[in-house]
């Protein structure tokens, strides 16, 4: 089976614990809003870093979480949802039982493992059989610093949207201060120290680190 850098597509069998209440939680960080539990389900919203949530489910393994934004529902990384325990903000995902948000466990492996295939192209294929299982590496839990990170002149930014290129998924969210996997290839930008790649079907800048210093919306 298809060795798993790509999350492509909902599972195809959900199982869900008996229903509990929702929690609210805090974006730690702009983070997308998507139709699904996967990198690559469209975004349908952006949730602002600081902005409040409602959680009312969250996946076993993948960490993706089921919010409520502005009355707007979707899905979002879980990695990125803090909520107060014990008067300390804490991961709603990592702390889901203690929270008593419900927990959907993906139990059909075999329909997954099939769903990763679907919709890529070759180049994706083969970057995810040469690569195995990658991910994006988290940014810190309490959200990037304000000026941690440099922010690129427009004309690159510009470049980076002129010049699209293949989209390269892998498990994990696009945010500021998340760090790239090595195995994904990054593009060259002209007289610019910063790369790019779309990654998770959003536009990054990435410096030398690799580290992503702006999504381009």
């Amino acid at each position: 089976m298809l060795k798993r850098i790509a999350l492509i597509s909902t599972v195809g069998a959900l199982t869900a614990s008996s229903a509990l209440a929702a929690v609210d939680a805090t974006a730690t960080t702009e983070l997308n809003l998507r139709s699904g539990p996967s990198p690559q389900a469209e975004i349908i919203d952006v949730i602002p870093g600081e902005a409040m949530v409602s959680v009312d489910q969250c996946m076993d393994v993948s960490q993706w979480c089921r919010v409520d934004y502005n009355g707007q529902q979707g899905w979002a990384y879980g990695a990125y949802l803090n909520t107060p325990i014990d008067g300390q903000a804490a991961s709603v995902y990592e702390n889901r039982t203690a929270v008593e948000v419900e927990t959907v466990t993906e139990d059909n492996d075999q329909a997954l493992g099939n769903s990763l295939t679907a919709g890529m192209t070759g180049g994706m294929m083969a970057l995810a059989a040469a690569a195995g299982p990658a991910g994006i590496a988290a940014a810190a839990a309490g959200g990037v610093v304000a000026g941690a990170l440099a922010t690129p002149q427009e004309t690159v930014t510009t470049y980076v949207v002129e010049n699209p290129t293949e989209p390269v998924y892998v498990q994990g969210e696009v945010v500021t201060g998340a760090g790239v996997p090595e195995e994904v290839t990054l593009q060259t930008i002209p007289d610019s120290e910063y790369k790019y790649v779309y990654l998770n079907g959003v536009p990054v800048v990435v410096d030398a680190d690799r580290r992503v210093v702006t999504v381009v919306r």
